[in-house]
């Protein structure tokens, strides 16, 4: 005679917990329990669990159903699920050669779902109408402490076939597509500012101070973003959102373009930030989420290293030739007019409360869940502001941009004051800064996961401290060339690896708000950090662009030491 086995209380760990019934079958023992388990970054969470029910033996593949407490129901077959060696340990399968019976299973009366275990209490099981039932050991309601000391074990390494990658669901290549050529168009805004500064500067007449200012609209705009991301992502929806970003860039290289007065270039930068803060902080949390995250992190930001690399290139060739420095700006444009429409295709049909892979079906169900009571209460920018990760990555890509920003925005002109460089070809040492950020990123990132993130962005942090006084010792344009490519090498793979560590340390349900807000200090330090170098700069000489980097570097390492311990998991 057939049986319907149900294993009670099984502890889920990462998988999913959503789930259709089988044909003819109630809900029956143990009553709901609510366990306690780790996302894939090592957070906890709560599953509400009811049953398990293994069917369908006699068609050659086993079926897991079970139910979460208000949650749509999927099926999992045994080809997406069961080929895991681990839910074979977790759900004690017993196939048998019986077919299968109808079986009308007993009625049971649950408390109401949300009130927890003690809530629901099921009642004495009647006589099955047909078919045989062999129950279970019943088990006794587990108390709250209980509860709390319930933690499941580690999943092992044949469960890793459930996380997101770049090829699964098949959508994400273009994603990640979408991402790299996001990330190249910023690259190339980013980093053609410090070799057409000079001639900005010859054409409006200015000094540095006020040439300054384009870096302070750049930041404002990261900042009024920070507050409004989240916001907009909820409205619009991930693909509306980014095409928004576009749009916004569009219009300011429109601007651009046109050589207007420099007010207008300053208003176009504000744009530029706003733009930027948008699709780095919904790029960064996407792509953090891939599996592996350090290496698909690497490649995205190595895209924007490229973009780095040929912007100062391309940048320097058209000045250097008399081309109006505005006219380069229809490079990006047309960029940003593709980026419009493939990101918008990429993205249209994702949706982030309907993940493709199992593994994100209970964190996204924990997130909804505890963004449902917290959120109502409390601004999500002030829950991502109360947790200490947010506060000190945010200091730490402050640190780091403004050194970024700092080196590729004022190392030309330092090189032409005080090592006598040449206009014309020491614009291309910051095209060797932007390309060893790439080749950093690309190459570097793989070692990461082995070494640890946390040990190898401080390893990373003190490399560029003894580089970057190197190219302030060094008294010639060639050894400074290679000491600014080499420092570009070792910055390049501490912003993806920082990225990974900030989202294992932040919850999920404000890691967009969080990430948005870390992004926007980034930009700031990337306006500030120049904009004191060109200011100090005015009084003291171009040379005061080293010690603020050194300072800099320095605020790195004391906001990394003060990040939480990434807790590992244990068996």
């Amino acid at each position: 005679m057939f049986q319907l086995p149900v294993v009670p209380r099984v502890l889920l760990t990462d998988y999913g917990c959503s789930f259709v019934e089988p044909a003819g079958c109630r809900w029956i023992y143990p009553p709901p329990q609510q366990l306690f388990s780790n996302d894939a970054h090592g957070r906890s969470f709560k599953v509400v669990v009811y049953s398990i029910f293994q069917a369908d033996f006699s068609l050659g593949f086993t079926s897991l159903y079970i139910k979460s407490l208000g949650q749509r129901a999927h099926r999992y077959p045994q080809s997406s699920i069961m080929a895991s060696t681990t839910f074979h340990g977790l759900f004690d399968i017993q196939p048998t050669s019986t077919p299968p019976e109808a079986l009308e299973l007993d009625t049971i009366t649950l408390g109401k779902p949300h009130d927890g275990p003690s809530a629901a209490k099921p009642q004495s099981p009647k006589t099955p109408t047909s078919g045989t039932h062999t129950p279970h050991e019943q088990s006794a309601p587990m108390s709250p402490s209980e509860l709390e000391m319930s933690r499941p074990p580690t999943p092992r390494r044949d469960e890793v076939n459930l996380i997101q990658r770049w090829n699964d669901p098949p959508a994400n290549k273009w994603r990640i597509l979408a991402c790299c050529l996001i990330y190249f168009g910023n690259g190339i805004n980013d980093s053609v500012v410090g070799a057409l500064i000079p001639y900005m500067e010859a054409h409006y007449q200015i000094q540095y101070a006020i040439m300054s200012m384009v870096f302070v609209g750049n930041a404002a705009g990261f900042i009024v973003a920070a507050f409004f991301t989240n916001t907009t992502l909820n409205r619009l929806g991930r693909a509306k959102t980014l095409v928004l970003a576009e749009l916004l860039m569009l219009v300011a290289y429109i601007i651009l373009v046109t050589t207007p007065p420099y007010p207008a270039v300053i208003v176009s930068f504000f744009l530029l930030g706003y733009g930027m803060a948008i699709n780095i902080a919904l790029n960064n949390v996407f792509c953090a989420n891939i599996h592996p995250p350090s290496v698909i992190l690497g490649v995205a930001h190595g895209s924007y290293g490229i973009g780095g690399t040929v912007a100062p290139i391309i940048g320097t060739a058209m000045v250097s030739k008399g081309i109006m420095w505005s006219r380069f700006y229809l490079l990006p444009l047309g960029i940003r007019l593709f980026c419009i429409a493939f990101a918008g295709w990429a993205f249209w049909s994702y949706r982030e409360e309907s993940p493709p892979s199992l593994l994100t079906v209970p964190e996204r169900t924990a997130s909804r869940q505890a963004a449902s009571e917290e959120v109502s209460k409390l601004n999500n920018l002030k829950l991502a502001l109360q947790n200490r990760v947010t506060v000190f990555g945010a200091l730490f890509i402050f640190a780091y941009q403004g050194a970024e920003v700092s080196i590729s925005g004022w190392v030309i002109s330092f090189l032409i004051t005080y090592r006598g460089g040449d206009p014309a070809s020491v614009g291309y040492v910051t095209a060797g800064f932007w390309a060893g950020i790439t080749l950093g990123r690309f190459v570097l990132t793989h070692a990461a996961p082995r070494i640890g993130e946390k040990n190898y962005v401080a390893i990373l942090t003190l490399g560029s401290l003894v580089l970057q006084l190197l190219a302030w010792l060094i008294p010639n344009v060639i050894g400074n060339a290679v000491a600014v490519s080499a420092l570009g090498l070792l910055l390049g793979p501490v912003y993806p690896c920082a990225q990974t560590i900030f989202l294992r340390l932040l919850p999920r349900h404000v890691q967009t708000t969080a990430m948005g807000f870390i992004a926007g200090a980034g930009s700031s330090g990337g306006a500030v950090a120049p904009f004191t170098t060109g200011i100090l700069a005015q009084a003291a000489g171009t040379w005061v662009l080293h010690p603020v980097c050194v300072g800099l570097y320095v605020v790195m390492m004391a906001c990394w030491v003060a990040l939480p311990r990434v807790r590992k998991r244990t068996e």
